[in-house]
């Protein structure tokens, strides 16, 4: 696995190539982020490399956000106690609005180290997109799982849209779970795997992305190069 960036989707237009082949393109501002954390498996148990991307006002961060980046912050009568334990190094930026972790070896990272989306996706041609899909609330089963509703004739009376019958016989006499039925619809984490970056746009900190990826214009999404196979 290796280390991806942290962006805001900024929404979708379209590209020519030299052909003069228009390519739909979401395109997405990501980084820079800051390297907040270095996990390692003798401290942490794991790798990972800690980002934070977009300032976040110290007026709204609360102490624990502030203390996580920086080492001014003292105990509130202003003395800081030692304790025995060995304080990690902290990035001594703003506080971030988004942290994530991308589980990667991190020997290559310090603390404090400012990432661009040329130094990751320069020599990158695939990548995979995670982001929260858009929520869209309680839906029934057409919408939800596409399915082709009821009968409109033959004794079938207002309920062409129900999802019919979900019930079992008298043994097992319940419902299995993961059964589809109506419910939330939306609002959870999707990854969007092997899709061609088009275009990189280093001085603008912008990625241009072949095709759809989840979420509405402005959420969080985070990139990294792929691992999969064509």
């Amino acid at each position: 696995m290796t280390i991806g960036l942290l962006g805001r989707k900024v929404g979708m237009t379209q590209i020519y190539d030299e052909a003069g082949q228009a390519i739909p393109v979401t395109v997405i501002q990501v980084g820079p982020c800051k390297v907040l954390q270095v996990r390692t498996v003798p401290r942490d148990g794991y790798d990972a490399v800690q980002l934070g991307y977009l300032d976040k006002p110290r007026r709204l961060a609360n102490r624990s956000e502030r203390g996580h980046v920086t080492k001014e912050l003292v105990s509130k009568r202003g003395k800081k106690r030692p304790s025995g334990v060995e304080v990690l190094p902290k990035a001594e930026c703003e506080p971030k609005r988004y942290v994530r972790e991308f589980r990667c070896d991190g020997s290559a990272y310090q603390v404090g180290q400012e990432i661009k989306v040329d130094e990751i996706f320069k020599d990158v041609k695939r990548v995979d997109v995670t982001a929260t899909s858009k929520g869209l609330g309680y839906q029934g089963v057409m919408t939800r799982h596409h399915f082709k509703g009821q009968r409109a004739t033959h004794g079938v009376k207002k309920v062409h849209r129900h999802g019919g019958g979900t019930g079992c016989n008298t043994f097992p006499a319940r419902v299995f779970k993961g059964k589809r039925m109506a419910g939330q619809h939306g609002n959870a984490q999707r990854t969007v795997r092997n899709i061609g970056l088009v275009k990189v746009d280093a001085e603008n900190s912008l990625l241009l992305i072949h095709g759809p990826v989840p979420g509405p214009p402005g959420g969080l999404v985070a990139v990294r190069a792929t691992n999969a196979v064509r």
